[in-house]
């Protein structure tokens, strides 16, 4: 695809957050993890009747958009928000919708 010079970085930076919310289950995952600090893969896959493996690859779509940030925890990965996109994200789309 060939880049336009009208097009800025930051319209790439929404499309690639809009992206990443292009799937319901992603949403619901980001809004589960805003309202706590963080949360183990191991958790969201009690509560969201998908496949594990499913659960990774939303999880890793999130992460590459940069919208959540994993640690390692011993056997566990632990998710949270990227506070910083998050909040980019947000400005990002407010002017979006302008």
């Amino acid at each position: 695809m060939p880049e336009y010079s009208i097009i800025n970085e930051d319209q790439k930076q929404t499309a690639r957050f809009a992206k990443a919310l292009g799937h319901p289950v992603r949403i619901y995952i980001l809004q589960h993890l805003s309202h706590q600090a963080c949360c183990y893969s191991g958790d969201l896959s009690d509560v969201l009747p998908i496949a594990k493996s499913t659960l990774s690859q939303h999880l890793k779509e999130l992460k590459t958009a940069g919208l959540i940030k994993g640690e390692i925890e011993g056997p566990k990965i632990k998710y949270c928000i990227h506070k910083e996109n998050w909040t980019l994200a947000q400005k990002l789309f407010s002017s979006v919708f302008k």
